[in-house]
């Protein structure tokens, strides 16, 4: 049973060889059926008219027997009485010397069924043959009989063949002398036809079968091209999925880096700086204590103490930056405004940011996402652009929800086109990608044109009210969407 598993449950690369193979053995299987039914339909309609062909010569051939037998003796018989026994006697030695071929003879059998004439088969002669019928239940004699009451006409059954001994196949054309009362014919051995009919149908089979085999071979090297194939193209993507791996990691630890760099920068730079303003307060004050100097001492720890609020300060911006708690307590919508609201009161650019209320939430992915690329889009501005106004709108729609920043900067430089988009970008457009939604870049050189991102999620990042669980705080210029 544990050797069957992994047969019962393919992995995802057997799954793609079976869907590309399956098709291939059904359309190969289905091409080999039909063809071969097409050919053996064919073939059997060659072979009925080769086979009607071959008798209806037999058939004339014997007929043209018939006729000149009845040349040979109408002389005689033509102005004979019926009673003639002189003229009967020569008729029969006549007919009785016609032999031909290895198998050819004339027969003769008068109307109750007495053997007249039998050259090969002497042993017939004199005897009385009514009611003969061959090993397959046809009557012989009494049909020849029958045929010749009304005429001529011919006959197919069995007859022991004078060489063998063993029943073949005949056609036999009867002649009726009604003066006579005789039933005069011969016949001829169709085994030979239905042997040229046997070898047909075999070499039918035989090229059927080897149709098949044609097909089978041409499925099977089109198969063993699909999995080589297959193994190829796997090979060559897992390659180059190990590439984008390894650069999307590169990329990750860089960009873990660089955060952790600016962290340190800020920690350095404004907290380390204003701590250090609080230490020098602190024993600034601690000495003039020492002196008795309480009034400069109370001034300098009040210093300290504004020193130590803009520590704090300081460090809650850098928290909000990491990870804002507006976020998981408001929404994005209260977010984003609280974002801007920073973004403006630090850089001076004017930023305007409206939203539209729609009914449904973002899930968790989609906020932060959608967070995240507002933020890297603000700072990308900050630093590049030159912009003075921005605008930031967020809403939702029958699709999704979509974010549009954008700026009157001065827009993308040339060689960032021609270079690809940078780090920032590529991290948006990662974000994005990882919930299935799309990023548009809309950049045009010169003053007062600018740039506009535009992030679209699609609607299955929505989630239902009823799934809602933190109740939405009310602010009339923000989304309450989250």
């Amino acid at each position: 049973m544990d050797r069957l598993r992994p047969l019962l449950r393919p992995s995802y690369r057997q799954k793609l060889l079976l869907a590309a193979a399956l098709p291939l053995i059904l359309a190969a299987s289905a091409i080999a059926v039909l063809v071969a039914g097409q050919a053996r339909q064919l073939a059997e309609s060659e072979i009925k008219s080769l086979e009607t062909k071959l008798i209806e010569a037999k058939k004339q051939e014997l007929r043209n027997y018939v006729t000149q037998a009845r040349n040979a003796f109408y002389f005689v018989y033509g102005p004979a009485a019926p009673d003639d026994e002189r003229s009967k006697e020569r008729v029969l030695q006549i007919l009785a010397a016609m032999i031909y071929g290895e198998e050819g003879f004339f027969f003769v059998y008068d109307y109750d069924g007495n053997n007249l004439v039998s050259p090969r088969q002497t042993d017939f002669i004199n005897r009385n043959w009514a009611g003969l019928t061959d090993s397959e239940g046809t009557p012989t004699v009494d049909a020849f009989i029958r045929i010749a009451r009304q005429g001529a006409g011919w006959h197919e059954h069995l007859w022991p063949k004078p060489s063998t001994g063993q029943e073949a196949r005949m056609i036999t054309y009867v002649l009726g002398l009604q003066d006579w009362q005789w039933a005069v014919g011969t016949g001829v051995f169709i085994d030979d036809v239905l042997a040229s009919v046997a070898a047909a149908r075999a070499e039918v089979e035989a090229r059927i079968r080897r149709t098949f085999l044609y097909i089978g071979g041409i499925t099977l090297a089109a198969l063993f091209l699909v999995f080589g194939s297959g193994m190829a193209l796997n090979i060559h993507e897992r390659r180059l999925a190990d590439a984008k791996l390894k650069k999307l990691t590169q990329r990750v630890f860089d960009a873990q880096e660089e955060e952790r760099g600016r962290v340190a920068r800020e920690l350095h730079d404004g907290i380390s700086q204003i701590l250090v303003g609080v230490r020098y307060a602190l024993d600034n004050a601690r000495r003039r204590l020492s002196r008795g100097e309480t009034a400069a001492a109370e001034q300098t720890l009040d210093k300290g103490i504004d020193y130590l609020g803009s520590a704090i300060s300081e460090v809650r911006r850098i928290s909000r930056d990491l990870r804002p708690g507006a976020l998981d307590d408001l929404g994005l919508g209260p977010a984003l405004k609280a974002l801007t609201e920073t973004f403006q009161e630090r850089t001076g650019i004017t930023v305007d940011f409206t939203t539209v209320v729609f009914r449904n939430r973002l899930d968790q992915e989609a906020k932060i996402a959608l967070y995240r690329i507002a933020q890297e889009a603000l700072t990308n501005i900050e630093r590049h652009a030159g912009a003075t106004l921005v605008r930031m709108d967020l809403r939702g729609h029958k699709q999704g929800v979509t974010l549009r920043i954008s700026d009157n900067g001065r827009g993308l430089p040339a060689q960032a086109d021609r270079s690809g988009p940078g780090l920032g970008l590529r991290n948006m457009q990662e974000r994005i990608d990882q919930l299935d939604g799309t990023l548009r870049l809309l950049s045009s050189r010169g003053a007062e044109n600018g740039t506009t991102i535009v992030a679209s999620l699609p609607l299955s990042h929505l989630l239902p009210p009823e799934e809602t669980t933190a109740p939405q705080s009310p602010a009339p210029t923000t989304d309450p969407v989250s």
